[in-house]
């Protein structure tokens, strides 16, 4: 954990709540200083350090996976994450009133700051890091969730979907503001989506997917500012509560997606591109896998996932509602098609070099 905005996440802390961190805390070897609620979790000042202490919410599966991948990787040269403290027992929860909880370290920094286009390329080497790392782990002892998906399936789906909704806006005999809208923008979309079906088709990616399955490839699966810290010049992962198995691109690519929505990068592909290169540096991506990347990345999810929402679903949406929605996804259309193109530019330059090396 962090300190960065740190006021916004603190809540009131009542006596109750005070009674219970006192009655957990004394299965461990620390005496309390100070106790301060932060988000679900809890401060704690003690005579040895600061700490975090968390409620277990559903099972202790997710716990016993972060504490066991944490261990692995601080014996495989990452030290950049929180580690957990056992019980006097030496347990890893400590139980009350039918509840679990487990302590881990507080780390004293920040959240980072992915405004900032170099703190992202910091945390995307720390991401690439943590992937090597976790490849010398035997994670077959893992109890996690296999998340590699069909992607060139679900995109056929999605592209299809579309179709669907062209023909049904046609057939309406009274079209509102959001069909016009919608079908204004559609043809651009699929085409966008047909791109990327086409380049995920010629890019190895069942290979790489067979490759993720066999070696159980760990992934953060939520690796965001509110999981990152950075303490002084040094970044940590936090939350491992989220790994899973999935391609390593697929961090990755949700990590430069979420960015190119926000104001600071607006789909700027030199953006992007200096953060798969920042990875690149530490941990080599293949050809194959940036051709992937460029389909996980650009194909038009929150356009399909909108229309499905309105033509098949039928959610209980406003009209203003629905149009908001849409409107905040076209605002970057022209600079989505701009990055695409680059990054097809890209992929030719990059597959030049690959072969100029090989």
């Amino acid at each position: 954990m962090g300190d960065r905005k740190l006021i916004q996440y603190v809540d009131e802390l009542t006596d109750k709540e005070k009674l219970m961190v006192k009655k957990v805390l004394e299965n461990y070897n620390f005496s309390i200083i100070d106790i301060t609620k932060v988000r679900s979790s809890y401060k704690i000042d003690t005579n040895i350090r600061t700490v975090c202490l968390k409620r277990v919410k559903h099972n202790k599966t997710k716990t016993l996976n972060s504490n066991y991948l944490a261990e692995e990787l601080n014996k495989n040269n990452f030290p950049y994450t929180s580690k957990f403290f056992k019980t006097k027992d030496n347990y890893l929860f400590a139980k009350h009133k039918k509840m679990y909880f487990y302590v881990v370290e507080w780390i004293d920094g920040d959240e980072c700051d992915l405004n900032d286009i170099d703190e992202a390329c910091d945390c995307v080497r720390l991401l690439a890091k943590f992937h090597i790392s976790s490849q010398h782990i035997d994670t077959k002892v893992l109890k996690i969730k296999n998340n590699l998906k069909n992607w060139p399936r679900i995109f056929k789906k999605d592209l299809e979907d579309l179709e669907k909704f062209k023909k049904y806006i046609e057939k309406k005999r009274l079209r509102n503001e959001f069909d016009k809208l919608y079908k204004s923008y559609l043809e651009g979309f699929y085409n966008m989506g047909s791109m990327c079906l086409q380049v995920l088709n010629t890019s190895d990616y069942y290979v790489l997917s067979k490759k993720a399955n066999e070696q159980k490839l760990v992934c953060h699966d939520s690796f965001d500012y509110q999981n990152i810290i950075k303490k002084d010049d040094t970044y940590y992962i936090v939350n491992l509560d989220t790994i899973l198995i999935n391609l390593h691109i697929n961090d990755l690519s949700k990590f430069i997606r979420r960015l190119m929505f926000k104001k600071e990068y607006q789909w700027d592909f030199e953006k992007a591109k200096i953060m798969i290169e920042a990875y690149d540096s530490v941990n080599k991506l293949s050809k194959s896998e940036i051709e992937a990347m460029l389909s996980m990345i650009i194909f038009p999810h929150k356009f399909c996932r909108l229309g499905k929402k309105r033509y098949i679903k039928h959610k209980d949406w406003s009209e203003n509602k629905y149009i908001r929605k849409l409107n905040k996804l076209l605002r970057y259309n022209e600079a989505q098609q701009k990055f695409l193109n680059d990054y097809l530019d890209y992929l030719g330059t990059f597959n030049d070099l690959k072969e100029n090396i090989d």
